[in-house]
């Protein structure tokens, strides 16, 4: 064996010794690491399982109690929401606490059902969910509530900027007209007609509104092209709506939604 040949072995034995020495000294921290990143991988899947498994779960649960409001059951849908809010998971309990204010207010428990959606306005972090919360349970109150009850929950989702100031305005214009304040009622039939987003429906319905203002002489018989066209529609359905089926068909004209001082769901935001 040549001498160069003999340096190689001893070099490469001392490299496989200083490797081994290596591998003894840090093979711990790099098992160590493999496994933590396994058992890591490993928690966020079985989290991640068991979040859907639950959201799932919830899903149906709330669906189930759906099926029984619609059915008429609804002291089993109550049990069913609280069992919800209690134990859900991610977002359904919030869906089955305004739900269940929902259910209280079709039973007539209307307080209970206020408080429900007040607790929401003042609890949820999420800002269109709060005023969802404070416009439903201002609307309950046009009926049961003075004023100030209605204007304190919507007078400031009325501003501009809210995706429902419209529904807002219609429940501040409603428990004005209660209270007698035709002015500023009037003022907010005109801000839902003059807001360019605002649905047909809506638009005919606020006018007619303001055209039953304008027949108990509430305000001046002087409205502006927009309010007065809006009030004729509403007019001319109402008049349509009463003629005889044996008369001539009169002119199609929109048609106009009732006026409902207290809506059982949230009114069109737009």
């Amino acid at each position: 064996m040549s001498e160069d040949n003999i340096f190689r072995e001893v070099d490469e034995e001392l490299r496989s010794d200083r490797m081994r020495a290596l591998w003894r000294r840090f093979a711990p921290f790099v098992i160590g690491a493999a496994v933590a990143v396994v058992a890591i991988v490993a928690i966020n899947e079985g989290w991640t399982w068991y979040h859907s498994n639950n959201a799932a779960s919830s899903s149906d649960e709330l669906y189930a109690a759906f099926e029984q409001i619609d059915g008429g059951d609804l002291a089993a849908a109550q049990t069913q929401l609280d069992a919800l809010i209690a134990d859900g998971s991610g977002s359904y309990p919030i869906l089955a606490q305004f739900r269940k204010a929902g259910v209280l207010a079709k039973e007539g428990k209307t307080a209970e059902a206020v408080a429900a959606y007040d607790a929401l306005g003042n609890s949820l972090s999420d800002t269109r969910l709060r005023e969802l919360a404070l416009v439903l349970g201002g609307t309950l109150m046009v009926d049961t509530g003075t004023l100030a009850d209605v204007e304190s929950r919507v007078g400031s989702i009325a501003a501009e900027g809210s995706p429902l100031r419209n529904a807002a305005r219609e429940s501040l214009g409603l428990a004005q007209y209660k209270a007698g304040d035709f002015a500023a009622a009037k003022t907010s039939f005109e801000a839902v007609i003059n807001d360019p987003l605002t649905q047909s429906t809506v638009r005919n319905r606020m006018g007619y509104y303001l055209a039953q203002l304008l027949s108990e002489g509430a305000i001046a018989a002087e409205p502006a092209a927009d309010e007065a066209e809006a009030a004729a529609s509403a007019i001319d359905a109402i008049v349509s709506d009463e003629t005889p089926a044996a008369a001539a068909p009169a002119p199609e004209t929109p048609a106009a939604d009732a006026p409902a001082a207290t809506p059982e769901a949230v009114p069109a935001a737009q």
